[in-house]
């Protein structure tokens, strides 16, 4: 059965719309399990009820006629249990109904497995015979599996039906993700796609048919010729059969029906040469995969790698002929800090991307930036909305796509909302970051580019708790040279001073890797990444740090902190190299103060160990992001479990009370720098559990600052012990909610 089931996906996933989807499955389902009948059910998402949409062995003209509430027959039942039924008598069973248009009196054997997508029962597929007999289980097993397959792309498949009319009628579709930074976006769409990847190729026509003609076969010429120059290059290095893949290249590209077959796509549909090419290489790449033949499969990898290099091709000859639209939404696959920094600031309003979640890296980066983002949005046709009108809707992950006059007027009251809220705070900047009672607490900002620095200094920051140096390193094809770093890092410390800089080693691994340093590993996040990589290359973080020292010369407000740290171990390897680079520099005449060295809690061992590391460190800081991440075991860019991933988890909660408890036993300054921080309500818990400093993005400093100073530490002492004894973040979400309310705050609050 496996490889039914895989040349059965294959041919799904090749279809070009849902109706194709379903008829495939019904017919290829009901060829494969030898069954009279195959039926697929789907969910009316107006009314909710489920209804036949295609049929093999049925009457046809029942498709779409019959529909079934949940719980309401067989297929009802299916839904409700979220279980397969197999009935060998299906006339007999309570829930059974007869429906005359369809035929199925005739049938006796039922078994139907629900299709899930994201917990929600999206239809049935059902199989049925006229013998009765029960379903064994090997046949059970394979429509379950067969369902669970389908689940993901029947959902796409859906999804791009609802804009099946670009381009005509244009009717409005809303798509679901998940909300990663707060604000409405309202803008053009804007696809960046991987230079070389067929599947994400937007889809897009051409103006100029016979200048698209021509662009494709100076392509498909400058990649001959690179082939060839690569297989010349190489020849005595490769043997025989190595030479041959070149030459199969080169055959293959010479071959006219290739050619044909994609100039036809840009004459018939008007296709972009882009489009067109990939199409059609994609479907050859399928049937290859789709083949029972081992050696024939594998040369679908072949077919996808010469794809993708004409493609190169033909996107640098169109590169240079884009241009950003104004109130630009950036759309991507898996979007990049590098993606973002491509577009001019003044035109990048909004972020969406189809993969990650409220946690990965990119979307920090979007809420330092006061961008409005949508993560984890895998139902988002993108590559068919290139230059579409958008509504991004950061605060409930919402998108979208050609909005209504009124649901546009809708969307402009909250923008002006936004706009109010941020004049009626703005006079908060000057005022001291202390409770109603007079506490204090330092509030500071969390930074990366240097566009953060004048919006953290005009809303009040009093110093940076955590500047990112990944982001130079990210932004280049190459590391950047010591004295690139010093001239980097100055501009910020000179910035801010005489406010103290909080400066991260390089932070890489995980979801930060360079494009010319590649982690390649099956756990990216439980691997070498942080200071594990800048330990064992002492070269890159002594450069880093005697460009940071460097960079001070003069200013003195300098701290240093190290990512990831796990154990006293790694805590005194990296002191010994920072002692040895202050050494370095003063020799060479720098009169340089050695700055403050701390660390970043982040893992559990740390948690654990942070009275010993406290009495070590000059001060140390959590990242809450990652502690939440690693104590609750979730990948938090992984959109299928972001809904687990909560700051406000009581384990989380108790350890970072664990941590400052310990910190100031040690008589140690305790920060926090992670996203809960920059939350009113999780502030308030923040500083009531005693942190002496609050790092957040500069977007959210001027709300946890209103929300501080309208209450007292008493108050807050009291809102913790009450959420503390909660057993789920669901209830302590809510109690922090209603208790913003009920003390006249309200407007902190994401707007609903």
């Amino acid at each position: 059965m496996l490889g039914s089931l895989r040349s059965i996906v294959q041919q799904v996933n090749a279809a070009r719309d849902l109706p194709a989807v379903l008829d495939i499955i019904v017919h290829r389902v009901r060829e494969v399990m030898d069954t009279r009948v195959c039926s697929i059910y789907l969910r009316d998402k107006q009314s909710g009820s489920y209804v036949l949409m295609a049929t093999e062995g049925l009457n046809p003209d029942s498709v779409g006629q019959v529909s079934l509430e949940p719980g309401e027959g067989l297929v009802g039942n299916v839904v409700t249990r979220e279980e397969p039924i197999n009935l060998e008598r299906a006339e007999a069973h309570p829930a059974y109904q007869y429906f005359p248009a369809t035929g199925e009196e005739r049938f006796s054997a039922f078994l139907g497995t629900p299709i899930i997508h994201h917990r929600n029962v999206l239809g049935v597929l059902v199989v049925q015979q006229a013998e009765q007999r029960r379903f064994d289980e090997g046949e059970e097993a394979f429509l379950v599996t067969l369902s669970a397959q389908l689940a993901g792309v029947i959902a796409h498949a859906e999804a791009t039906g609802a804009l099946a009319t670009i381009g005509q009628q244009r009717r409005e579709a809303k798509f679901d993700g998940i909300a990663a930074s707060p604000g409405v976006a309202i803008g053009r769409a804007h696809i960046v796609a991987p230079p070389a990847s067929l599947s994400t190729v937007p889809y897009s026509c051409c103006m100029d048919v016979e200048a698209e003609l021509e662009l494709f076969h100076q392509a498909l010429v400058a990649a001959r010729e690179e082939i060839r120059a690569v297989g010349e290059r190489l020849k005595d290095e490769l043997n025989r059969e190595e030479r041959a893949l070149f030459d199969a290249y080169i055959s293959m590209l010479d071959d006219n029906s290739l050619a044909v077959e994609v100039c036809d796509r840009i004459r018939g549909q008007q296709l972009s040469a882009s489009r067109a090419w990939a199409e059609v290489m994609l479907e050859h790449v399928r049937r290859f995969e789709a083949m029972s033949d081992s050696y024939f499969r594998d040369r679908a990898a072949d077919v996808r790698d010469l794809g993708a290099r004409v493609l190169m091709h033909l996107r640098q000859q169109q590169q240079s002929e884009r241009d950003y639209p104004d109130n630009a939404i950036l759309i991507g696959e898996e979007l990049t800090a590098a993606a973002l920094a491509d577009v001019p600031r003044e035109k990048l309003i909004g972020l969406v991307s189809i993969k990650g979640s409220a946690n990965s890296h990119v979307a920090i980066i979007a809420r330092a930036m006061g961008l409005p983002a949508v993560m984890g949005a895998q139902e988002l046709p993108f590559e068919r909305i290139d230059g579409a009108e958008l509504v991004v809707d950061g605060y409930r992950g919402e998108l979208y796509v050609h909005p209504t006059t009124e649901l546009r007027r809708r969307y402009d009251c909250i923008v002006e909302e936004e706009r109010e809220l941020a004049r009626h705070l703005d006079h908060l900047a000057g005022l001291p970051g202390e409770t109603a009672d007079g506490h204090r607490v330092r509030l500071w900002v969390n930074t990366g580019l240097m566009a953060d620095v004048v919006r953290s200094l005009e809303r009040g920051a009093e110093g940076v708790g955590l500047y990112r140096t990944e982001v130079p390193f990210l932004l280049r094809d190459r590391f950047p040279s010591e004295e690139e770093q010093r001239e980097i890092y100055r501009e910020q410390l000179e910035a801010f001073a005489p406010r103290p800089v909080t400066m991260r080693t390089l932070d890489i691994g995980g979801d930060k890797a360079l494009a010319y340093f590649p982690i390649e590993e099956t756990n990216p996040f439980l691997g070498w990444r942080g200071i594990r990589v800048t330990l064992d290359h002492p070269e890159i973080f002594l450069g880093q740090v005697r460009a940071m020292m460097k960079a001070s010369l003069g200013l003195d407000n300098l701290r240093i902190m190290l990512p990831m740290i796990s154990g006293l171990g790694e805590l005194e390897a990296a002191r010994k190299l920072v002692e040895r680079a202050h050494s370095e520099l003063v020799d060479e005449g720098y009169d340089i103060v050695m700055p403050p060295l701390g660390i970043m809690i982040e893992v559990p061992s740390a948690v654990y160990q942070a009275r010993e590391l406290a009495e070590r460190a000059d001060f140390i800081s959590v990242g809450s992001n990652d502690l939440t991440q690693y104590l609750l075991a979730v990948d938090r860019n992984n959109s299928r479990v972001a809904n687990i991933y909560h700051a406000l988890h009581p384990a989380v909660l108790r350890a970072l009370r664990h941590v400052v408890d310990a910190g100031h036993a040690a008589d140690t300054k305790v920060g926090i720098c992670g996203e809960l921080a920059g939350d009113p309500g999780g502030a308030l818990l923040l500083v009531a559990m005693g942190y002496d400093v609050l790092s957040m993005n500069a977007t959210n400093l001027p709300r946890v600052k209103a929300a501080m100073r309208a209450v007292t530490k008493a108050d807050m002492d009291s809102l913790l012990e009450q959420c503390l004894e909660l057993h789920c973040p669901e209830q302590i979400e809510e109690t922090l909610s209603s208790y913003l309310k009920r003390v006249g705050l309200k407007s902190l609050l994401q707007p609903m």
